[in-house]
């Protein structure tokens, strides 16, 4: 995985991934067809228009949060909090096809400009998540790489959580691993040691990997 190298401070492996899954995202939809756009994704009440408005939404929020940084401002990630995000992700999932997934890769790119002009300091700036919780700016490229990884299963494109990057899996399993104890129901127990190899406990992790055997996991944040 290429490590950019002209953004001074930041956190590079995960502005990599980041990049990475940008284009491996943006080349899974493009081509999308309208009726692709109105079927369901894997996440119930979702289209695939509204997976992919929210992805170019939750950019703009990234860039509305690295703005504020090098302002040495801290911001909410959506305006409206999450009954704004919801009006925004309803308000473009029906557009035409060409324009969700020109939307998903302009949205992007503004994204990327945006982290580029981050001053060094900025990075360590602390920015406000939709549920509250408060994070520096440094610790949100890792989040938009799991947002990109995991919806880009939940669009149900032939993308599976076995298409996802070493590196990707890598960096986030051993991040997981310690949400699950806390995220299971009373009673249950963690799946026996060698049940799941190590994407598919990852796809469980996040959600994404739903079997018989498997506890059900309250969701992860």
């Amino acid at each position: 995985m290429a490590v950019v190298t002209d953004r001074p401070g930041a956190p590079e492996d995960d502005l990599a991934g980041v990049a990475e899954a940008q284009a491996r995202f943006s080349a899974a939809i493009e081509g999308l067809s309208d009726a692709d756009a109105r079927r369901p994704s894997r996440l119930d009440g979702w289209t695939v228009g509204h997976v992919l408005t929210h992805v170019a939404r939750n950019a703009d929020s990234h860039v509305r949060r690295a703005e504020a940084a090098a302002r040495a401002e801290t911001v909410d990630q959506y305006p409206g909090g999450f009954e704004g995000r919801a009006a925004e992700i309803d308000a473009g999932a029906g557009r035409p096809a060409r324009q969700i997934v020109e939307d998903v890769r302009t949205s992007a790119g503004r994204l990327d400009a945006a982290w580029r002009q981050v001053p060094p300091a900025a990075w360590d700036v602390v920015s406000r998540d939709v549920g509250g919780t408060e994070r520096p700016l440094r610790s949100l490229p890792a989040r938009r790489w799991q947002e990109l990884e995991v919806h880009l299963v939940d669009l149900d494109l032939a993308v599976t959580y076995r298409e996802w990057p070493d590196a990707f899996v890598g960096r986030f399993l051993p991040v997981m691993r310690p949400t699950a104890g806390p995220r299971l129901a009373e009673g249950d127990g963690l799946p026996r040691r060698g049940a799941l190899d190590e994407r598919e406990e990852l796809a469980w992790l996040y959600g994404r990997l739903v079997r018989p055997d498997l506890p059900e996991l309250a969701p992860w944040g």
